[in-house]
């Protein structure tokens, strides 16, 4: 079986080059056809010698997800269905902005963690993806767009949690970084996650980015219930592995991340919580206006809504951002994502009721 080359960060390429006794400059020089020339024909890498050429024909590849869909919305936000195996396809959405372009990824076909309010959950959970699928949804975006390096940010919060498949997501998250293949700065790339404190402390060892954490809830009664991984590591907990985070955090901040759903999370009293939470740990709010997806049950806050609530935290001090409704025409906004995903939970048995999740 050949290869796949896009699985491989750079100590993964010199050991892939080492074993078949070549110069460990070798791999430097197919980081930078693959990831920044965006190649996959090792005919046209015309500084490798021919007889290597000929070598890798016979050894490796590089092969990212198939696409199956390509959408574009007015807002020039555009989604990809990615097909991974005979089974599941899984989305990126690339988000144009006059000064950058940011490329949300996905990192797991479908994901396990349920949380009641994210389309993704909705469709239970197959596999991890490898780390070629996961790097490859760059690649393409790369290949695929127009101008030089469009991507310039790359967001994990695409389907799936990504601390729960770190033996993949890091090696990516290496070439994302690697000046030889992205260059992408610790800044500009970040890990979204739902709250997997072990995942987040071998983050911060590892590869530490720019963090975010998916929060939702003021308190663990109603994060209980919309973040069900909150029963296993409650905000105390959570908390102070956001302070750990931080000693090697590449930000001086941990972003918190609420989606704001109607009569749910967006009281002024849960404000005031979230005040009390926030003197806890150096951070950042980015409100995030819910946005439907069928049978989801839940209704957007309103504008008025939640400017009230941004005003109760900017009072007390604290950075609050609301982020822009991108992409929601073709279903790639925040929490809508879906792709195709072979559940293996058999969860639409398990599901709360949403009378519940109200309480």
């Amino acid at each position: 079986m050949k290869q796949n080359l896009l699985d491989l960060d750079a100590a993964g390429l010199g050991r892939f080059f080492e074993a078949r006794e070549e110069k460990p400059f070798r791999a430097r020089q197919l980081l930078h056809w693959i990831h920044q020339r965006g190649e996959s024909d090792f005919a046209r890498m015309s500084d490798l010698a021919r007889p290597l050429r000929d070598k890798l024909a016979l050894c490796a590849c590089i092969e990212a997800p198939r696409i199956v869909g390509d959408t574009a919305a007015q807002d020039g936000t555009r989604k990809w269905l990615l097909k991974v195996d005979g089974s599941n396809a899984v989305e990126a959405v690339f988000i144009p902005e006059p000064s950058r372009g940011t490329l949300c990824v996905s990192s797991q076909a479908g994901c396990v963690l349920d949380c009641a309010f994210c389309s993704t959950g909705k469709q239970g959970f197959n596999r991890n993806l490898g780390t070629a699928e996961i790097v490859g949804q760059l690649w393409l975006a790369n290949r695929l767009l127009e101008g030089e390096r469009p991507v310039t940010n790359v967001v994990m919060m695409g389907m799936g949690e990504p601390l729960l498949n770190l033996d993949n997501v890091i090696p990516a998250l290496r070439l994302m970084l690697d000046d030889n293949a992205y260059g992408l700065s610790r800044r500009r790339v970040t890990v979204s996650t739902a709250g997997v404190i072990p995942g987040m402390d071998r983050l911060r060892d590892e590869c530490p980015v720019a963090l975010a954490l998916s929060l939702h809830a003021p308190n663990d009664a109603l994060r209980d219930q919309l973040v069900p991984v909150n029963r296993k590591y409650p905000l105390r907990e959570l908390l102070a592995a956001c302070n750990r985070y931080l000693q090697k955090a590449p930000r001086d901040f941990i972003t918190l991340e609420y989606v704001m759903l109607e009569g749910v999370n967006d009281a002024d009293a849960q404000a005031r919580e979230l005040v009390a939470v926030a003197r806890q740990v150096r951070c950042k709010f980015n409100l995030i206006p819910f946005n439907p997806f069928p049978h989801s049950g839940f209704r957007r806050s309103s504008p008025e809504r939640i400017r009230r609530f941004a005003e109760i935290l900017q009072r007390a001090g604290l950075t609050v951002t609301t982020r822009k409704i991108r992409g929601d025409g073709i279903a790639a906004a925040c929490g809508q994502l879906a792709g195709d995903v072979a559940d293996r939970t058999q969860r639409s048995a398990r599901r709360i009721p949403l009378k519940e999740v109200r309480a």
